[in-house]
This record gives structure tokens, sequence and C-alpha cells, in this order.
């Protein structure tokens, strides 16, 4: 019964309120909301585990050559089988390979692209995963045709039809059997992508990603000791295959996979970390903040809670009266925080699926009880937190001497000193959140500006899809001749060239190569990137030729040409002209006997990999070679916005190669843009969390000064009657409030220095910059602080000495 009163009263106080009562649940909604946006990010991509049975047990097998940041998860068949049958650490050995672009048609239906999983007959009873309808993928399926299908795919494209078993599929164009469907938990190994369908494959024929479970009892330790005498097997395999010279340096790595099979995590978890860490002082600014604004508005309340003490109200009764308060207004600050974590989360996901084709993150963040129990708690810590203070407050009144005030009850020293410390420490974390979103923002803006070797500005990109057109080689290259010398007349466009790949998306292919006239260690050996591009090309990107000639389609004749990179040239030939030149390409992919090509020019560096790694040695190919064509992407120079042109390049595919679909249109802009995704997720919502901690600051101040102005009416009135000018009565408001802001920058610039270091540390390639992010924040708070005294300093000075000296 007491607590519905106390619930009835803390009600009706805020709707007397509206304004405080309107800032305290938008400031809360915003932090309980963008923590739980945050914490659900986390928690999907990185702490979730897998629903199979025991994940604890599961482990990821890895080969890591010297100086990767990760291992590659493929082994050959020969490996899988030797480790399944030599170890003593495994219950069960998987492998499954998975295809991100497996071609799908179902009855009555268009052809998709989904992800689908080639797995080992043990694939689903070893992780315990039992279908909802018919039976999964056995060993007795090694050389059948049949699928097992997801629930989303049941439900999609059989509109979960029982009678789907024995129904017949196209996968690769290939048919298949569905015999079951997957429980709706289970959408595969891999976080950042759900899997649409599973196929057998038999561990002769196809390798894969290897995931062990571990037999009870065996450690981790355990586990990477006999691997890597079990590992041998796999060096001495590779060895055999070729002229590998750093094959005897590949280690293998064990490491835990129970939360799924990811690259999100290598490449957004630190990221996410930051980004929790400053939604978590967000929270405490917001919490702060009320906290102030509370205890101004108690100070007001004192009469009230000495009458109630006077009537027989146990201080216990006070405490939880203004307790109730501080968790209402927390529990409507988590309704709206939910909505606000909703569209925030849908955000975040669609940034990150903004990334390149080969690493865009495809999360479904779907609420479980953990993000509730989350949700809940940090509402309830919240509300305890800032409404702690009030409480106490509330617990000390004295009512004998609160009733005997006529008047405002004057505040104490110890009072304003904590109202000024509250202000005091949210412009400390301000400071502090500004000056990181600062480093964050500029090493941004860094990246877009990097010499990435090539121009940005007016490029469109399109890529097309020829695998199923039919057309053989010599007509394909034929086609695509034909599709550049129409799109160079196109309005608008000035060059045309064709590239594998295009710049930030990686390698066409790689190989070891040796150089004439050049004798290198075996210990220095690293792989060669290989682009295939078409003439016209460095001009087309703006890449200069730095000697020599670029390609011609002249050279599909004798195609055992090639153009190397600064770097390349740097290394092989220091102080000699590689001009004419031969080199020797080997273990390149796809071609299995070495190949002789002549120097015929040298490009300056341009990087396709990541923008933060140094240039890579690289060798570019004819893209139209002995009759055929070797790349599919359209490079294509605007005069003017590239996207205008899409529409007019997509009509020139259609009407001279019909049967050669347009798979993918972007600018190069874009695509730098989808290579820093992190980067830019990093900044852009540290920079809003930053701006929105100070803008919480600016609340704050103002609130501490409104009171202070409401407190300090007779005082002021008393001033003015005694000669006192307004620009004195403004003075003495707004020293006040830029001592407190200068107490809070003392404390908070050391703060920020140490924060953005931890940040720099933090995320890889990040450089902290102590002074100027500091610099900015003390300037964007002091701003913040001046607009936010203003209208105090103002009201203060417009007081009327007359009607201060009977204010009650």
């Amino acid at each position: 019964m007491d607590l519905w009163q106390d619930t009835r009263y803390a009600l009706r106080g805020m709707r007397r309120s509206p304004v405080f009562t309107a800032v305290a649940i938008l400031s809360l909604a915003l932090g309980i909301g963008a923590n739980t946006a945050i914490f659900s990010l986390m928690e999907t991509a990185m702490l979730r585990l897998l629903p199979v049975s025991h994940p604890e047990q599961l482990v990821e097998l890895l080969q890591k050559y010297p100086g990767e940041p990760r291992g590659n998860g493929y082994w050959s068949p020969r490996s899988y089988e030797h480790i399944r049958d030599q170890n003593h650490i495994f219950s069960a050995l998987i492998a499954t390979s998975i295809d991100n672009r497996v071609r799908l048609i179902s009855e009555g239906s268009e052809p998709e692209f989904v992800v689908g999983e080639y797995v080992t007959g043990n694939y689903f009873s070893d992780l315990g995963v039992t279908p909802v309808i018919g039976r999964t993928v056995g060993p007795q399926d090694s050389d059948a045709s049949v699928a097992v299908i997801s629930w989303s795919t049941w439900t999609g494209k059989f509109h979960q039809d029982p009678g789907v078993l024995g129904k017949r599929i196209l996968v690769q164009d290939k048919p298949a059997t569905v015999i079951g469907v997957a429980p709706r938990s289970f959408v595969g190994l891999r976080v950042e992508a759900k899997t649409s369908v599973w196929l057998p494959s038999e561990s002769s024929k196809q390798g894969g990603t290897l995931l062990g479970r571990l037999k009870p009892g065996v450690t981790l330790q355990q586990a990477r000791a006999e691997m890597a005498v079990l590992y041998q097997f796999a060096i001495e395999e590779r060895a055999s295959h070729g002229n590998d010279p750093q094959v005897r340096n590949l280690k293998v790595e064990v490491e835990p996979a129970g939360n799924g099979l990811s690259t999100v995590r290598d490449r957004y978890g630190r990221p996410i970390s930051v980004l929790m860490t400053v939604v978590a002082l967000l929270l405490l600014l917001a919490c702060v903040n009320i906290a102030s604004l509370l205890l101004a508005r108690g100070a007001g309340r004192e009469r009230e809670m000495a009458l109630r003490t006077s009537l027989g109200a146990s201080r216990g009764r006070l405490v939880r009266l203004v307790l109730t308060e501080s968790l209402i207004l927390s529990a409507a600050g988590a309704v709206l925080g939910a909505f606000i974590a909703y569209f925030g989360t849908t955000m975040l996901l669609r940034i990150m699926a903004s990334g390149r084709q080969h690493d865009s993150v495809h999360l479904t963040v779907q609420p479980d009880w953990q993000m509730l129990f989350f949700a809940v708690g940090i509402a309830i810590l919240a509300g305890l937190l800032f409404g702690a203070a009030p409480a106490w407050n509330a617990f000390r009144t004295a009512p004998a001497f609160a009733l005997r005030q006529t008047g405002a009850a004057p505040d104490t020293r110890l009072r304003r000193l904590f109202g000024k410390g509250l202000v005091a420490t949210q412009v400390a974390i301000s400071v502090l959140l500004l000056s990181c979103a600062a480093v964050f923002l500029t090493n941004l803006s860094n990246l877009n500006r990097a010499d990435l070797g090539f121009r940005r500005d007016h490029v469109l990109l399109v890529s097309v899809d020829a695998s199923r057109s039919g057309y053989s080689d010599q007509r394909l290259s034929q086609t695509f001749q034909a599709l550049l010398d129409r799109l160079e007349t196109l309005p608008g466009v000035r060059l045309a060239s064709l590239s594998a790949p295009t710049p930030l998306q990686g390698a066409g292919a790689s190989g070891f190569a040796t150089v004439e006239g050049y004798q290198e260690r075996t210990e220095d050996r690293r792989w060669i990137s290989i682009g295939y591009v078409a003439p016209k090309y460095f001009e087309t990107l703006g890449t200069p030729l730095l000697a020599g000639r670029g390609f011609a389609f002249a050279d599909q004749a004798n195609a055992r040409v090639a153009i190397i990179n600064q770097t390349l040239a740097r290394y092989y030939f220091a102080g000699r002209d590689p001009i004419g030149r031969h080199v020797t390409l080997y273990n390149v992919t796809g071609v299995r006997e070495p190949r002789m090509y002549q120097i015929v020019g040298i490009v300056g560096d341009a990087n396709y990999f990541e923008i933060r790694e140094p240039t890579r040695r690289t060798i570019y190919l004819p893209a139209f070679h002995d009759g055929r064509v070797g790349a599919e992407t359209f490079v294509i120079r605007t005069d003017g916005n590239p996207e205008s042109a899409a529409g007019a390049v997509r009509e020139a595919v259609r009407t001279i190669a019909p049967a050669i679909p347009v798979s993918r249109v972007l600018t190069l802009t874009d695509q730098i843009d989808a290579s820093i995704v992190p980067e830019r997720m990093m900044a852009t919502l540290s920079g809003f969390f930053g701006a929105l901690g100070a803008l919480l600051a600016g609340i704050g101040l103002y609130g501490l000064l409104a009171y202070t102005v409401a407190r300090r009416t007779n005082e002021i009135g008393i001033r003015m009657a005694l000669g006192a000018t307004v620009r004195n009565v403004t003075g003495l408001i707004l020293r006040d409030a830029f001592v407190t802001v200068i107490a809070g920058l003392i404390i908070g610039a050391p703060i920020a220095i140490w924060g953005q270091t931890l940040a720099a540390t933090l995320v890889p390639d990040l450089t902290a910059l102590a002074a100027t992010p500091v610099a900015l924040a003390t300037t964007a708070i002091l701003v913040t602080a001046l607009l936010a005294a203003f209208i105090p300093a103002r009201r203060a000075a417009r007081v009327d000495p007359m009607e201060a000296l009977r204010h009650d």
C-alpha cells in the first residue's frame, strides 16, 4: 500500500515538473538505449555461444604464416583424415567448407545466392543439432545428392510445408533432395552469415575448416601441444606440392570456437569494446546530471520532508519515497531506451553490412534473456545511482531547523560544494568523451586524405557475372573489348578499362617469384600480389606510369609481359633498370606450371588491401591473354558524378552482352569507405556520444545555475539595492559557472590524455594526439558552458530589487 502511494505521489510530482521529467527521461533513454544497443551487438558477435551441445568444448584449428594477423582455416582432405585418425584429444573432428555465394533454386522461385555449407557426415550429430523434421546429413550421405535446409529457408520458400521432405532443389545448378530442416536457433557456425543450406562433403574429395570437440578433461594447452606434433604431416604434405618457401614456418593454432567461427571479432572486437566503455561513461554522465537536478529540486522540498518527519514518517520512508521517484524515471527511460536501442542496433548493423563484399558483416541481433536482464539491470542500477544523493539528502533532513525557516533554506557550504562537484564531474567526463572522439575523427580524416596511389574521385566500378553466359573464352574476350569501346563513347565517360581486383579489394591472385639477376634468400621470400588489368587501366585510375609502357590489346598475342609496382622494383632491382628483364611466377592461384614474364613497365605504388598497411610487392598481368579475359570489373572514369553514368553503363551491357548480368555497381569512393567501416563507425558514434556528453554537461550546469539564482534571489536583491550593477550581478553568476567548469577541466584534462592514449592502444594503427584533441574538447566545453550560463545570468541581472527583498 505504501509503495502504491509513493508511486502515485512520484507520478504527480513528475507531472508538475514536465520539463525536468522530459529532460531526465530523455537523458536516461539515450544512456540506457546506447548501452543496450552496443551490448546487444557485443553479445551477438562476441559472447553468444553456439546453440549446440557443450559449445565450450569446441575449438577451431588454424594455420598461420609468419606475420599474418590471423590464421587460415583451410585444411586439405588428407590432413583432415590424418588428424581425425591419429589424435588423442578430440572426441570428434568436423570439417566444413562455407561458401557465401551458393546459387539456390527451389520450385517456383527465382534463383537466389545464399550461404551454403559443405559438411562431413558427422557434422550435425557431433554438434548435437537435431532437425525439426526429417533427418540430417549423415556418414551414409557422402556421395548422395541430399540437402538440409534452414528454418528461414523452410519458412520463406516453402511456407513451413511438412511435405518439403523429398522435394528437389537446385544448388549450384545441381539437383539435391531435401531430407531435413534445421532447428530455428541453428543458422550455421559463422557468426556474421546465416547458412541456408547444408550439403554433404566427402572428406577425401574436399577439405575445409576444421572444428574439434575436446575430450572431457583435455585442456587447450594439451590440445595445442599434440596438434604441434600432428601438424608436421600437414607441413610435409604442403611441402611436397610445390615450392612454397615459407611452408616450414607455418604454425598451427588451436582457438576456442564455442562462440562460432568469425572474422567479426578480429575486425570489430576492439572497436566494440571501446564503444561499450564510451556509452558506459555516457550513462554515468546522465546519472550525475540527473542527480544534480534532483538535488536542486530536493532543496526546495526540505520543509515538506521535515513536515513528513514531524508527522511520524520514518527516515527510511523518506528514502523510499525519493528512490521510488528515481526508479520510475529510470523505468520510463528504459522503455524509451528500448526503442532507441532497436533503431541504434539497426543503424550499427547497417554500417557493418556496408563493408567490402569479402568482409562485410551480416549479423542478426535477436532479443534474448541476457539482453533483457542487461537492460533491466542497467535501468535499476542507474536509478539507484542517481537517486542515492537525493535519498541521502532526504535522510539527513533536520526537521526542527527546516521548519524554522521562513524563506528558502540557505545553502550550506558543503551542499554548494557537492552540487558544484557533480557539475565538475560532468565536465571532466565530457572532456574525456570529446577528446577521444576527436582522436577517432582525426584518424578517420587522415585515412580519407591518405595517398593511396590512385585518384578516388569520379570513378565508377561495374562488376558483371559471365559465369553462366555460355560464352566461349574467345567470344567473351571479344565481347568485353567491344564493351570497353562502347563505354568510352558514352556521354560523360572519359576512360574505361577492366581490372581484377579493384583498389582495396585484395589480390586477384598470389604467388612466389624468382627474378632474373637477383638471388633471394629463402627466409626473405614473400607472396607476390597479382592483378589482372586491361589497357588504359592506370590512366583511368590516375596511377602514374614511372617507366616503360602500359598494356595494349596487341599484347594478347604475347601475353608473357608484366608491369611491376615501385615496391617490387625497389626490392628486386635496387639501382638497376627492370625494363626488359624477366620474372618467373610459380604457385600462382589457379596456375600449375611456373611462367616467365618480361617486364615492360613500372607504375607507382597503389593500395589494394588495407589502407593501414604498407604497399605489397605487386605485379600486373594483362587481363586479355591467350584468347581469354581474366577480369570482370569495369573501371570507368567520368567527367562528373559517376553515379549519373550508371544507367547508361547498364544499358550498354544489356545491348552488347545480353547474357551477362551486372552484379554490382558502386563508386570507388564508396568502395574505399567500405574498407574502413570500423573506423567510420568509431568516429561517427564517438563523435555523437561526445557531443551528447557536452550537451548533458551543459544541461547540468544550467540546472545548477538556475537553482543557484533561485536560492540567491534575496541576496541578489540586497546587492542591487546597495548599488550592484547589472554587470556586477552577471559577472557574479558567470564567475561561479566558470570556476566550476575550470575545476572540471583541470580534473578532466589529464584523464582525457590518459583515455585517448588507452583508446589508441586498443584500436590498431590509431595515433594518439595528446594536445590537439584535449584543446578541441576544452574549447567545446567552454562554449557549451557559456551558452548554459547565459540564461541564468541574464535572469539574475533582471531581478527587481524590491521584489527580491520581499522574496519569501
